[in-house]
């Protein structure tokens, strides 16, 4: 019975969710946030600092957090294919996906290596991999940081 309920829920969510294969364009924006075949994607369940967000390391000093990011994600691509299954929209109309590379799921690999935190408002599903990465000081858990969507909200507080 549970198998069947199983294969049921994973055709269910096949069918509804837009699986975009990479072919020769992917552009990098930040830690979250791709274009593949010219469509915006942005990472599902997981949030990453800003480019222009610092942090401290566990030294003391500043450095980029959201560059650090962004080159992790370049990393862990490389110059291999992505793929990504498509859960929704956003209000911006870019595809929130769940991506992967080598069938390894791209957004958990950010939050277990310390680069991205989990986005609890919209979803629990990497909550585990930070606290992998939070005991293991991976990324930006060796230093001090602001949650990015924090951040942005006091970099809007200053500009206006």
């Amino acid at each position: 019975m549970f198998k069947i309920f199983f294969f049921i829920l994973l055709i269910n969510t096949l069918a509804f969710s837009k699986v975009l294969n990479a072919s020769s364009s992917l552009k990098i924006i930040d830690g979250d946030t791709i274009i593949l075949n010219s469509e915006k994607i942005r990472f599902y369940g997981i949030d990453t600092p800003e480019i222009k967000q610092t942090c401290t390391d566990n030294y003391g000093h500043t450095y980029s957090c959201g560059i650090r990011a962004k080159l992790e994600l370049e990393k862990i691509i490389g110059s291999r294919k992505i793929s990504c299954i498509k859960k929704t929209k956003d209000r911006y109309k870019r595809s929130i996906s769940i991506c992967y590379v080598d069938e390894n799921d791209i957004n958990s690999l950010m939050v277990k290596r310390g680069w991205a935190l989990a986005y609890r408002k919209y979803s629990k599903k990497y909550v585990k991999d930070e606290a992998i990465a939070k005991l293991n000081d991976a990324g930006m858990w060796s230093g001090k940081f602001i949650a990015p969507w924090k951040w942005r909200r006091m970099k809007n507080k200053k500009v206006r």
